[in-house]
């Protein structure tokens, strides 16, 4: 009933990064979407979604499904034997919330900080020091005043980057034979919203509701130029 879809084999889009595969992205609080090709099962936290696709490959235990991560759109890989428990009770935990060193450092000393600070060597010239030194709290205040600064002003490019890349992949895996993939992919990277909605209008509804959900913030946000 279901057919493969496979992604087109020409694109002037740029090559997306790789990334290391020492530990999994994802956990069981990962925001994901399960699809059997361009039917959305499920979309949510990864251990809900999990049981979705359970209870729909217990209807069809043939269904090809096709698991994307909402924040980076790469595939999630799940080993789908057993039932719902068992699937979930393998899925790597979610973080626990870092507050535990709160009670377990003992009473700050006045004007500490209460930022878990690292301490790290910093190497710079002199008149940097010097300018540091001069600053109100010191050198180490400055410094992250600086960095935070740094950080506010990178934030809305690498948001941008980031919406642009989850929707390529999503894209390139369930919309590469649709009409009008290469049109939406130089959209999706020119930041134009409108040509990206035009060239994903025809697209199976719920593969286009989601990769427009994914690139939203591409078109949302104030692109810098450069």
């Amino acid at each position: 009933m279901f057919h493969l879809v496979c992604a087109s084999s020409f694109t002037i889009m740029p090559k997306l990064p790789s990334r290391p595969r020492s530990e999994p992205f994802f956990n069981s609080a990962t925001p994901c979407a399960a699809f059997a090709v361009e039917h959305l099962i499920a979309a949510g936290l990864l251990a809900e979604v999990v049981i979705a696709v359970k209870a729909a490959l217990d209807n069809a235990p043939h269904l090809q499904v096709l698991l994307f991560d909402d924040m980076q759109g790469r595939p999630v890989d799940i080993d789908w034997r057993g039932d719902a428990a068992s699937v979930i009770a393998s899925l790597p935990p979610a973080p626990a919330e870092e507050a535990a060193a709160e009670t377990t450092e003992g009473p700050r000393g006045p004007g500490r900080p209460k930022l878990g600070v690292v301490a790290r060597e910093v190497t710079l010239l002199p008149r940097h020091w010097a300018w540091l030194s001069s600053q109100p709290g010191g050198a180490s205040v400055a410094l992250r005043k600086l960095v935070d600064a740094a950080r506010k002003a990178g934030e809305q490019g690498e948001r941008v980057r980031f919406a642009q890349e989850a929707a390529y992949r999503v894209m390139q895996a369930l919309a590469g034979n649709q009409p009008g993939f290469e049109e939406a992919s130089r959209a999706l990277f020119a930041a134009d919203g409108a040509a990206f909605d035009k060239h994903t209008a025809s697209w199976p509804q719920d593969v286009r509701d989601y990769v427009r959900r994914l690139a939203a913030p591409a078109f949302t946000l104030d692109v810098a130029a450069g």
